[in-house]
């Protein structure tokens, strides 16, 4: 991405930017939605001859190129990558960041496919990685070692809503030589831009909020290094795993709803966090916006709202807090989040059972709520129904 297509958007704001960046009318057509190139391969002007730069859609694809550009606004990067999963895109920058010997901290509560990803996948090819307590600073400086290459970081944290200082911990990585990589899928770019504060990449699982509707799979990492953005690229082409251009669409299309999206699910989770806090059945509850939590303060200097996301402990243990989540009938039982929809699950059971017997093992009277933007009184009448 030029200069040229950054600088004029750069007084615009975000919902502007949502619906237009990377998404100029078509010139053959004037169509104003980017068209869906489902195309292997493209012809050539003579050997070499490429127009616009496209030979073959795994190294570009120009609805990819589209999100890939929108993402990399709405971050407030240089370089945004698209790809097929938020775990491919996870692999593709370790194994970009990292050789076998280097190490890692990652937070003491982490999305159990990242922690698989590092604990049984590239533990096997020499990557080293220990566990901090990342919303204290402290802690994360403790844990660094002299081959620290990579600090990990999710804020607000899956499934216990931890909240990182994502400035301090940058000054950290700074000071130590280590590039800071936050997780940013729980907050959206709509409330909350890592790299302004610091960080180096930010990860997205586009299958969450980003796309919104519950029906795409992708990744992202954004960058403003450009020399970083160039590896990250030919690493994207050289292992493959790719966004579609249909998926592309999908989540293209998605981030154009994005900010009045997360107005409402921020807005409906605060209410469901107040009826829970309040709930003889219910013995904690872990939501930023909730003035109690140890986070708040930061969650608020960093974040435009508190998000959609909220868990909770059940009395009675962990079968209680199954029963809560088959008792749901709006909320539906299922894995995933950032949807419309309102989700409900038990991650013991569920997203992190990888990490049981592990430093990052949930507690299992936990149920995890995706708070979708249905009535909101609708979901408080479910969730009493449920507890009982």
């Amino acid at each position: 991405m030029t200069d040229e297509h950054i600088q004029p958007q750069a007084s615009r704001n975000f919902e502007t930017l949502a619906i237009h960046a990377g998404q100029e009318a078509d010139p053959l057509t004037g169509a104003v939605v980017p068209p869906i190139y489902q195309v292997s391969t493209y012809k050539q002007d003579g050997v070499g001859g490429l127009r616009g730069g496209y030979e073959y859609s795994r190294s570009a694809n120009p609805t990819r190129t589209a999100l890939e550009e929108n993402l990399a606004a709405l971050e407030g990067g240089r370089r945004g990558l698209a790809f097929a999963s938020g775990l491919a895109a996870e692999d593709c920058l370790l194994r970009t960041l990292l050789v076998p010997g280097d190490h890692v901290v990652i937070p003491s509560d982490a999305y159990g496919g990242t922690f698989r990803l590092f604990a049984k996948v590239l533990e096997r090819w020499g990557v080293e990685w220990s566990v901090a307590d990342s919303a204290d600073p402290s802690s994360v400086r403790d844990a660094l070692r002299p081959r620290t290459k990579v600090i990990w970081v999710e804020t607000p944290t899956n499934p216990l809503l931890g909240i990182t200082d994502i400035a301090a911990v940058a000054e950290i990585a700074r000071a130590a030589g280590a590039r800071l990589v936050v997780d940013n899928t729980f907050a959206s770019p709509y409330l909350q831009q890592p790299l302004a504060l610091g960080a180096d990449v930010v990860v997205h699982s586009t299958t969450k909020y980003m796309g919104g509707h519950s029906d795409v799979v992708g990744g992202a990492l954004i960058t403003s290094d450009p020399g970083l953005g160039e590896e990250l690229a030919y690493h994207q082409n050289a292992m493959g795993a790719v966004a579609g251009p249909f998926d592309a669409w999908l989540v293209l299309r998605g981030a154009k709803t994005l900010a009045v999206r997360m107005d409402r699910h921020c807005a409906n989770a605060s209410r469901v966090a107040e009826l829970l806090v309040s709930h003889p059945k219910v013995t904690q509850v872990y939501y930023p916006g909730l003035p109690e939590h140890p986070g708040h303060e930061v969650a608020a200097k960093q974040m435009r709202a508190f998000g959609g996301m909220v868990s909770f402990r059940v009395a009675g243990g962990e079968e209680a807090a199954v029963e809560v989540c088959n008792r749901a009938r709006l909320f539906t039982l299922g894995e995933s989040l950032g949807g419309v929809e309102s989700l409900i699950e038990h991650p013991g059971r569920m997203t992190h059972a990888s990490t049981a017997g592990s430093a990052l093992e949930v507690p299992a009277d936990l149920v995890r709520l995706s708070v979708g933007i249905e009535a909101v009184d609708d979901l408080l009448a479910d969730l009493s129904q449920a507890l009982g």
